[in-house]
């Protein structure tokens, strides 16, 4: 974490570029040695017999580190360590770390400064970024103890990696005791260590611990080898191997780490780590590597899915525009319709151009709700891993993906969000009188359903039919038969999407809508009524006669539809009559050719008869007419139920479809970033894939929301974009090229997203799931407000939709485990959770909601230990996944170090405040508002639950 007082804020998160480093990486500079993309230097510090200024009262140290660049000889603060209180002898459990292509050389000097906190609430200077100011303020809060440098040649060579350095005042005069510095040996064994050493003989890259013994203080120490954290920013080099190397498999399971970098890189940007080192209850260390990363997802899927919008609606306005001649109400209601969707069109194009002018960072702040070009980007997405490397314990690896709730703030929340809004504008709808006519949701959405298998289905079946004729001019039987095949698989599907009686009530409508004038009705064809017998004596070609334009209200046969339907199927049955007397005909002619060469007069007649292309044609020809007929008839009707919908609630109607636009566009771009995630870490756990294309994804989100105001508005538009994910089906195919961003195809509707995977990563896949076979989301939302907003809402508002919500997605979670109990086998679950009972962690899940306590935090840590337990993907959400999101994210992270891997009850508390002070989650706060503290106040925090409270001195005023 390199801050330097004289530059940006930005410049701040940025290390040296290389075309700097090339500079002093002259002959004059000694490299330090290290393997190829680990980190460079990393050390580890403690103190003792310090000295306090003043002697009636206890310290409270922390150390500052600072490094001088021999180039430059510039003074730049690096990292501190976290605040150890009430000991002369403070042994830290964070560390320093300079990742790969730090420039760091022997030559560089450290310096370390030791300082007493007395008021760490006015610790400013260690929580705030001072971008502008040239020289140092005065220390606030805090007292200077003592300081020393040394030199990085120095530790590197020392006998024992390890230098005893004498803290002296700043005239360099009064000692004030010692620090200890050790150099932290990554992935390295020495003899006689395995006592207290966690390894993995499979993957020598895991960070591995040296010994540990007790020290005077009669607590554990290492005597070579300390935790590191404060990792603020790594290179891309660096990043490819954290994101590809934490995680429980091995590259001996048939899959090498850096197998897993291209398609991870292509997600993930601009890693922050921290590391840990902890004790457990028996005495040992664990290690604790906390890792964040922001997606390159938060504008791709965005981009993605807009494009898609506008491609639709733009279908949408020409099928408007081809529904042919109205009657006078009904034409000035088309037009209004289409003057409004041009103008949200090109609403869209122009949101589109903007975020496609979009550079620099892959993610949206949270001071940056407000923009109008931004409003369809995730606020804050980033991924939050913490990799847990114990003794005597198997190494575990823990996601979360924290986001902004989705929501759309730009269009405000005066009249409530999306589930309110929704429920009105239905209910106004179904009294529109007699203006237009009123479809349900359903038909609605089963019209635009139909519009979207006639834009899918019909191409393919004329490309199909195509291919058929050319099996035929080939003379070639066996394709032949197998482009028969395909065109009847697709014929049936393009017939089955018409058996819908909307289609025959819209039909209807629509004749009573044409202009009064009447045409005269076509003869009815006579295979229509005729049944039985040799079908392809029955449906010739010549008997199936098109229909002329559509007949209007005095003269319109209901039936008719239904004929006009039913020549589809009846034209393909005669193609594939055809195409059996052809073969036929062919395998007689190759029999009587093996019995004995015909007669020149009988080949001419087997000949005659057997030119394949000229007979299919004209019935292939049919085919396609038919089909024309059925899809412009129902392309009408069902653009005509779609325009009832839209002139049913202008401009109502498309500022919800807008605002619904926007919301599920948050939302999946962070869905997508949790499923890529977990395909990653699942790649070698069998029990998971087979889940994932048996049963599906459990996807359970965290919401922190209140009840109370905006926020009540923001929830509502959160339940329902991620409801709306349902409609969401993924399907994982092999990467073509570099490119392993996922595409996205589908309508509002219905949407496929296709993760790309390397060759070698793909061929690890089920079959089922290597064919194609799409994959099921199971989204479930569980909210519990925990500010002092919620407590309003408790006392004097309602907090009905925040038990509504619980409730509904609670059935959802029980409908899930049903599923996954009838179809998967138990050994299915996580090995080291095999002793958990699920189904009394969803009763006592079901308790707790009928409960309606307030705030009752048992919900979320209940379904969150649901959803690990059932191989989910978990989110944490808040209105802008910065603050609250950041106290349950790390009280998460702790509550599993504790329950699962025997985190020391007495350093609980100390861990979560280490987190929270110095972990990802702080610098998070830095990325978003340039400002180290969490914007929380003391008031606010007293309405929080107790362990939702952040350590004195990491919060204050902040912009949010």
């Amino acid at each position: 974490m390199e801050i330097k007082e004289e530059r940006s804020s930005e410049e701040t998160r940025q290390f040296l570029p290389s075309s700097q480093a090339d500079s002093l990486g002259e002959p004059q500079f000694t490299s330090i040695q290290r393997i190829a993309d680990e980190p460079k230097l990393e050390f580890s510090l403690a103190c003792k017999d310090l000295v306090a200024v003043n002697r009636d009262r206890k310290l409270n140290t922390f150390i500052q580190v600072s490094v001088v660049h021999p180039a430059e000889h510039t003074l730049t603060r690096y990292s501190s360590t976290e605040i150890v209180e009430g000991t002369r002898d403070p042994l830290f459990l964070t560390g320093v770390t300079f990742p790969p292509e730090y420039p760091i050389y022997e030559e560089t000097k450290i310096k370390l400064t030791v300082y007493d906190v007395k008021d760490k609430s006015q610790d400013t200077v260690r929580t705030c970024v001072l971008p502008d100011q040239k020289e140092q303020k005065a220390d606030v809060g805090r007292s200077f103890l003592g300081c020393t440098t040394f030199r990085v040649g120095d530790l590197v060579k020392s006998k024992d990696q390890q230098l005893t350095l004498t803290l002296r005042t700043s005239d360099g005069g009064k000692t004030v005791g010692t620090i200890e510095v050790n150099l932290v040996k990554m992935g390295e064994l020495e003899a006689g260590e395995t006592d207290h050493i966690a390894t993995d003989a499979q993957d020598q890259k895991f960070l591995c611990f040296l010994p540990l013994k007790s020290c005077s203080r009669g607590c554990l120490c290492a005597t070579c080898a300390h935790s590191t954290e404060n990792l603020e920013r790594m290179t891309d080099r660096q990043a490819k191997e954290e994101c590809a190397l934490v995680r429980e498999c091995t590259a001996t399971e048939g899959i090498s780490g850096k197998d897993n970098l291209p398609s991870l890189n292509a997600v993930l940007k601009n890693p922050i780590c921290k590391l840990y080192r902890f004790p457990t209850s028996d005495n040992k260390w664990m290690r604790i590597r906390e890792q964040m990363a922001e997606t390159t997802l938060s504008f791709h899927v965005p981009k993605e899915l807009i494009n898609l919008h506008i491609k639709e609606d733009m279908r949408r306005n020409q099928e408007l525009k081809d529904l042919g001649e109205l009657a006078p109400h009904w034409d000035n209601m088309r037009r209004s319709v289409i003057a409004h969707c041009d103008q949200m069109l090109t609403m869209y194009q122009d949101t589109l151009a903007e975020l496609g002018k979009h550079t620099g960072s892959s993610f949206k702040s949270s001071c940056s709700k407000g923009e109008k070009t931004l409003e369809f980007i995730p606020i804050n997405l980033h991924l939050q891993r913490m990799h847990v490397h114990s003794p005597r314990l198997k190494d575990a690896l823990y996601d979360v993906i924290t986001v902004g709730a989705p929501a759309a703030h730009v269009q405000g929340f005066k009249n409530g969000g999306l589930r309110k809004l929704l429920s009105k504008f239905e209910a106004e709808r179904r009294n529109t009188g007699y203006q237009c006519i009123y479809y349900s949701p359903e038909n609605t959405a089963k019209a635009k359903e139909v519009l979207s298998n006639i834009n899918h289905l019909q191409p393919l079946i004329s490309s199909h039919a195509d291919l058929l004729l050319n099996s035929a001019s080939q003379h070639s039987p066996d394709s032949l038969k197998n482009s028969l095949k395909m065109l009847s698989e697709k014929t049936e599907l393009f017939v089955h999407a018409f058996k819908d009686q909307l289609v025959r009530s819209a039909l209807l409508a629509l004749y009573t809508a044409r202009p009064g004038c009447v045409l005269k009705k076509p003869a009815m064809p006579r295979n229509s009524v005729e049944e039985g017998g040799d079908l392809q004596h029955q449906d010739h070609p010549s008997q199936i006669k098109r229909q002329d334009s559509i007949p209007h209200h005095s003269e319109y046969d209901e039936e008719e539809w239904d004929r006009v339907w039913a020549n589809v199927g009846k034209s393909l049955n005669c193609v594939i009559a055809m195409v059996d007397r052809l073969l036929e005909k062919d395998n007689l002619s190759n029999i009587k050719e093996g019995e004995n060469d015909p007669p020149a007069a009988d080949c001419k007649v087997l000949h005659t008869g057997g030119d394949w292309y000229e007979q299919l044609y004209p019935l292939v020809i049919t085919l396609k007419d038919c089909m024309g007929e059925v899809v412009t008839r129902a392309k009408q009707s069902m653009a005509f139920v779609l325009l009832q919908e839209l002139a049913c609630g202008l401009p109502q109607c498309l500022m919800l479809t807008l605002r619904r636009d926007i919301v599920f566009s948050q939302a999946l771009a962070g869905l997508v970033c949790g499923f890529i995630i977990k395909l990653h870490t699942g790649l070698h756990d069998q029990g998971f894939l087979q889940q994932l294309h048996t049963v599906g994804l459990l996807v359970q989100y965290e919401g922190l929301l209140s009840t109370y105001s905006e926020e009540a508005g923001m929830l509502e538009d959160m339940a329902v974009g991620i409801s709306d994910l349902q409609k969401v089906m993924f399907k994982v195919i092999e990467a073509k090229s570099e490119d392993f961003l996922p595409i996205i195809t589908g309508r509002r509707e219905h949407y496929i997203i296709e993760v790309q995977l390397p060759g070698k990563m793909f061929e690890l896949l089920p079959q089922e799931i290597k064919e194609g076979k799409l994959l099921r989301m199971y989204p479930v939302l569980f909210n519990v407000g925990i500010n002092e907003q919620q407590t309003f809402a408790d006392r004097f508002g309602d907090t009905t939709l925040q038990e509504n919500i619980n409730q509904e997605n609670l059935e959802l979670l029980k409908e899930y485990y049903k599923l996954f109990t009838e179809k998967m086998p138990p050994d299915c679950l996580p090995h080291f959770q095999e002793q958990n009972d699920l189904k009394g962690l969803l009763e006592n899940l079901h308790q707790n909601i009928q409960a309606k306590k307030r705030k009752n935090v048992e919900i979320m840590w209940l379904a969150a230990t649901i959803c690990r337990k059932l191989n989910g993907v978990r989110f944490t959400c808040c209105k802008s996944a910065k603050d609250r999101t950041s106290m349950s994210v790390t009280l998460e992270q702790c509550s599993i170090l504790r329950d699962e891997h025997q985190l020391h009850k007495d350093f609980f508390i100390r861990a979560l405040d280490c987190m929270r002070r110095e972990g990802c989650r702080i610098e998070n706060v830095l990325k978003n508002v340039k400002c180290r503290k969490y914007a929380f106040n003391m008031i606010q925090l007293m309405a929080f639950p107790k362990y939702y409270r952040p350590p004195e001195g990491t919060y204050g005023k902040a912009d949010t």
